[in-house]
């Protein structure tokens, strides 16, 4: 490959579509636009940037939970030959203390923490020095080296040990929804009800394990300027927040992320390698790489700890009476990170009686962080799994009693939803997946030594759109750039906002590039909460309607060409040209209309904001409902999913292809959540015991069978100006919940905590 394809392909562009791809707008299902960078290795990761003189930093983590540092035996590292430094909270280079500086975008309340700040431990695997030498391998081996002396503190990491010590999170915003206030008295009526039940669920500590671990390199030219290439949802929110806590203007400051192998929340806050392997930079005035290991991938944050009780009350015909939602979570002594976890309920069904609860437990770990669909991952399973055993108390079908208290309105904010098509999820998910042919009674089912369960569960999540800016540049050539400092975590961004570009302009895709990953582009917000597509989506499309009108006054004034005196809604652009829509001979080549009026290119930039208005007299949300089938072998206790049916509505679907592999990789996660994933500590040291991959188990090939994804028609224009949702986090919620009532309806055996091990079905 030429240099210029590595130079541009480091820039953020993208590699064009391969030619002959043609038309692919909206609605197409596109390949991606990146995949041959990728597959064919050109796509460089935070790790993989090459620079001379290159530094190599390796952490040293505390093997304690909480305590204090002693002393720190550095002689023994540094006098391995290749060893330059090794920075500690002792010799680091100056930088700003105050709690302000280190806030994120996302940082929750509380007291952000400051990597080789001071010489308390905080939590297990903090870090507390960075070796740097001239190669990895010397680091890392000088890294065994450092000998540490701790005054060792009592701690406490349980959350059900420390259940008694729940508070109400810190009244400083949070950046999450709070519970509405209790409607109706929901006690004295659950106590009143003729049919009611109550629910404990209890789902154990998840860690993100992406195919990149977290990488940062700096590279730091003569000027002093540092272009850093890092592992993050949001390269202008590293940006900014390192300039607030080293106090380096922007200028001196450049943070890209073109590509990123998996994040789903592991990089929407700076992680710690990124501020030490600054550190070292600046203080060694040489470009700096620092990866983290497997291993150390699991001394940042978690999906935190839950313990849920759901109790339901209903009349005899399914109507709710009551529904209660308590959830108790842990989050750092720090900070107080709260997810939004019983909202769900009240959103998803009708019930005169509410009372919503969400209360935390301060616990010496590091701080909790977003994992797909935080909040609702847990929320949503609760609540699911509560509906199920009420429909068995009701001897109703569980789908039935969803319809019985299918809810039209929020039942939260009592405001209606920009748009719900989830009795359409329901009607079709259960025709694919042949629900009708259920037996209803549990054990009922069975093939060879196997039970056979069916279960289903909702899934909801919010669809949300932010400010973003983009810009669009049409070239006399015929090419389309479109930038925006917006990140692809693998999820398709590349793709499907070049589909949305492609589409407004009516250019086939191979002729859009579009820039994304690096700090210095137009502004955008982190890549998270399913809500980039509707965000950067607008921004680009609103670009490229300021686009469409430049173009349009052009031809306008080519003598003879068509289009003088024509109004706007007049013409359309198709197939490359400006045309009227009622005589499409009547057409101008795009890049001719250019040359005629003797431009290079036009250039426009667009900011996007939402519809404020319209947003706020509306819940906006993505809808699902899953089914599936498992089945179970008592006597090993194992579960196999055989098969799941998502049905999806979320907006206009824009590359049903790459929508199809999110909602794919959902699933496959929540199989993970139900029936592997789990970080377990040993309390005593308050350390997490599996942390590789070898024992923290995920799903496999072998735990993947049929998947069946369906999206149901949907278009809103509340979310955003082309009519899309997001797809990222909704594959994922109700799946857990859908493999739990199977099992139950397998088995006779309800397992309330997660994961379903084999273990616990043996036991129950």
């Amino acid at each position: 490959m030429t240099r210029t394809t590595l130079e541009t392909i480091d820039e953020g562009q993208q590699p064009m579509a391969a030619p002959g791809t043609g038309q692919a707008g909206i609605g197409i299902p596109a390949r991606r636009v990146d995949g041959l960078a990728k597959v064919t290795g050109r796509a460089r990761y935070a790790a993989e940037h090459p620079s001379e003189d290159l530094l190599y930093g390796v952490v040293v983590n505390s093997t304690i939970a909480r305590g204090r540092i002693l002393s720190m035996d550095t002689g023994r590292a540094l006098a391995v030959p290749g060893v330059v430094d090794v920075l500690t909270h002792e010799n680091r280079p100056a930088h700003r203390a105050l709690d302000r500086y280190y806030k994120d975008m996302v940082a929750p309340a509380g007291s952000p923490f400051k990597p080789l700040h001071r010489d308390e431990i905080e939590c297990s695997g903090q870090p507390i020095a960075l070796v740097v030498a001239e190669s990895f391998e010397v680091a890392r081996y000088a890294a065994s080296l450092v000998q540490v002396r701790y005054d060792v503190w009592e701690h406490g990491t349980s959350l059900l040990e420390h259940l008694d010590e729940r508070h109400p999170p810190n009244p400083e915003k949070t950046g999450y929804t709070p519970p509405p206030p209790p409607k109706g008295d929901a006690d004295a009526a659950y106590a009143q009800a003729p049919v009611k039940t109550e629910t404990v669920c209890y789902s154990g500590v998840e860690h993100h394990n992406p195919m990149e671990m977290h990488a940062s390199t700096v590279w730091r030219d003569a000027r002093g300027h540092l272009l850093i290439h890092d592992k993050s949802q949001g390269s202008q929110n590293c940006r900014d927040t390192l300039m607030n806590v080293f106090g380096l203007p922007e200028r001196k400051i450049t943070v890209r992320n073109p590509f990123v192998g998996g994040a789903f929340g592991s990089g929407l806050r700076p992680q710690y390698q990124l501020f030490l392997a600054v550190m070292a930079a600046l203080k060694l005035e040489r470009s700096v790489r620092v990866v983290l290991t497997r291993q150390q991938m699991f001394t940042f944050g978690h999906r935190p700890e839950t313990w849920q009780r759901v109790r339901l009350a209903a009349e005899r015909d399914g109507r709710l009476r009551a529904l209660i939602h308590e959830a108790v979570t842990e989050t750092s002594r720090r900070e107080d990170y709260v997810e939004v976890v019983v909202n769900w309920s009240g959103q998803l069904y009708n019930a005169d009686n509410v009372r919503l609860e969400h209360q935390l437990v301060d616990l010496d770990v590091y701080t909790p962080i977003d994992m797909r669909a935080p909040g609702a991952a847990h929320g949503v399973h609760a609540i699911e799994v509560a509906m199920d055993e009420l429909s068995y108390a009701l001897g109703m079908d569980p789908l039935t009693l969803r319809l019985v208290n299918y809810a039209e309105k929020d039942g939260n904010t009592g405001l209606p939803f920009s748009s719900k098509e989830l009795r359409a999820c329901y009607d079709r998910a259960a025709e694919r997946f042949g629900w009708h042919r259920r037996l209803p009674a549990p054990r009922a089912m069975r093939q060879g030594n196997e039970l056979v369960g069916w279960g289903m569960a909702t899934g909801t999540w919010d669809a949300m759109q932010m400010q973003a800016r983009a810009s669009a540049t049409f070239h006399a050539d015929g090419r389309l750039e479109v930038t925006c400092a917006a990140s692809d975590i693998g999820t398709g961004t590349y793709t499907a906002i070049s589909q949305i570009a492609a589409e407004a302009m009516g250019l086939p895709l191979e002729q859009v590039i579009f820039r994304l990953g690096d700090s210095d582009l137009p502004k955008a917000p982190i890549e998270g909460g399913s809500s980039h597509v509707a965000t950067v989506g607008s921004a680009v499309d609103g670009a490229c309607e300021r686009l469409r009108r430049l173009i349009w006054r052009l031809a306008r004034e080519i003598r003879g060409g068509g289009m003088e005196g024509t109004s706007f809604n007049e013409v359309e652009f198709r197939d490359g040209t400006i045309r009227l829509r009622d005589d499409p001979a009547r057409a101008l080549p795009l890049p001719g209309v250019l040359r005629a009026r003797r431009k290079d290119k036009l250039a426009v930039r667009y900011l996007s904001e939402p519809n404020q208005k319209a947003q706020s007299a509306h819940t906006c949300a993505v809808h699902s409902a899953v089914f599936c089938e498992v089945r179970v072998d008592e006597a090993l206790g194992t579960v196999r999913v055989a098969r799941v049916v998502s049905a999806i509505a979320a907006g206009r679907i824009i590359n049903p292809m790459t929508a199809r592999s999110q909602i794919v990789g959902g699933i496959v996660w929540g199989i993970g959540q139900a029936l592997h994933e789990e970080t377990l500590t040993d309390h005593r040291l308050g350390r997490f015991m599996n942390h590789n991959l070898s024992e923290y188990h995920v799903p496999t090939n072998a735990d993947v069978h049929d998947i069946d994804v369906i999206f149901v028609e949907e278009d809103d224009r509340i979310v955003s100006r082309m009519g899309a949702k997001g797809v990222g986090e909704i594959g994922i919620v109700g799946v857990s919940a859908a493999i739990s009532n199977a099992i139950y309806h397998a088995t006779g055996k309800r397992l309330r905590s997660l994961p379903m091990t084999p273990d616990k079905v043996m036991a129950s």
